[in-house]
């Protein structure tokens, strides 16, 4: 598994099938972003069938079928949308297709699984809430910082068992290693990445609903700039917002690009959750200067001091839930509204959101005034 580049990172879980071979195939489609691999990873451990492939670059091609031997190539996108037995397309499109993407899919019938960020428009979530409606069929999006993590999955177990009372707050940070050379050209390109809110910032506000229970929230304060890059006018490599929820519990959270390459992984991810009576810290990828291995837990609560190291011992059950939801018609893995508000609210963080850079003296002073 691939632990110095985010893009490429894929985690790998136990086998952990809730169907049959042959009862449940997908085709994965549109190969721009490296976390197709890990859907894929996810969705075949739960026992689905990749059955297609298909990107007009057949580069992509041929590294995803180093990594998944098993799968045809198709010859053109008709060829999966019109074969009656793929359920589910998961694609990672730029994100400024994925929408376009999405749409086509559900109007052959399918489910859509599609990488973070699922938008880079409010426009294009509307369209998109409508094609739910009308169809019926499942939405899902990859915020997989939350769902592709044994130690935040374990948060939320934690939490239904009311380890920590009522949460409170949740703060998060999302450090990212930008490795620039790896990047592909959209990568640098505002209108097709959507912005540093909109794009990692969705993992963070996902959470944050998930974690506090909460239905909706409002964006009390939001800021982007460039720091670093200033070579990449069109790139944010740092994002902050603050939001509070219809239950009371609030968030900070923090993004960026700024990795430093002494960290022996991508990024030190990081959570905390305060509840009234205890709290959680998730280190999610690696406890630094101590334990290359991720997924650390930290309790405390009126029991005293707990430490969970939970790599290969929790599992990712979203991925299994998910197929059992399209198969059924229910909403176990994520409620649909709960997907869509997570996206609504990080693209109004980066629409509201304030722009500095290291030598913006005037939107200090404005603020200041």
């Amino acid at each position: 598994m691939q632990k110095s580049d985010g893009m490429n990172y894929a985690p790998e879980g136990k086998s952990e099938p809730v169907v049959k071979e042959g009862e449940f195939n997908f085709a994965a489609m549109a190969l721009d972003h490296g976390h197709i691999y890990g859907m894929c990873n996810g969705l075949t451990e739960a026992g689905a069938t990749l059955k297609w492939v298909y990107d007009p670059d057949h580069e992509k091609v041929k590294n995803f079928c180093n990594a998944f031997p098993q799968v045809k190539v198709a010859a053109s996108e008709d060829e999966i949308l019109n074969d009656p037995s793929i359920k589910l397309v998961a694609g990672a499109a730029i994100p400024s297709r994925r929408c376009e993407l999405g749409l086509k899919v559900m109007d052959h019938g399918k489910h859509y699984f599609t990488d973070k960020t699922p938008f880079t428009t409010l426009e294009q979530l509307e369209t998109a809430k409508k094609k739910t409606e009308e169809t019926g069929l499942i939405w899902a999006v990859y915020y997989s910082e939350r769902l592709h993590v044994e130690s935040a999955v374990f948060a939320g177990q934690l939490i239904e068992q009311d380890a920590i009372g009522e949460v409170v707050q949740v703060q998060g940070a999302g450090p990212h290693r930008i490795s620039v050379d790896s990047r592909p050209d959209w990568f640098f390109k505002k209108e097709m990445y959507g912005g540093i809110l909109c794009d990692i910032g969705s993992h963070q506000i996902e959470q944050f609903l998930y974690y506090a229970g909460a239905k909706d929230a409002k964006v009390v304060h939001s800021k982007v700039g460039n720091y670093k890059h200033e070579e990449y006018p069109e790139l944010e490599d740092f994002g902050d917002a603050s939001l509070i929820a219809d239950n009371g519990a609030t968030n900070y959270f923090r993004v960026d690009w700024l990795t430093p390459d002494g960290l022996r992984t991508w990024g030190d991810g990081r959570t905390l959750i305060l509840g009234t009576d205890g709290y959680i810290e998730l280190r999610k990828y690696i406890d630094i200067a101590r334990d290359e291995q991720g997924d650390h837990l930290y309790l405390v609560n009126h029991d005293g001091e707990k430490h969970f190291s939970l790599s290969g011992q929790v599992g990712f059950p979203y991925f299994g839930e998910l197929i059992l939801d399209c198969i059924n018609g229910t909403e176990n893995a994520m409620e649909q509204s709960h997907t869509f508000k997570a996206a609504e609210l990080c693209l109004i963080a980066q629409r509201d959101a304030i722009q500095i850079n290291k030598n913006n003296q005037n939107v200090y002073r404005s603020i200041a005034d």
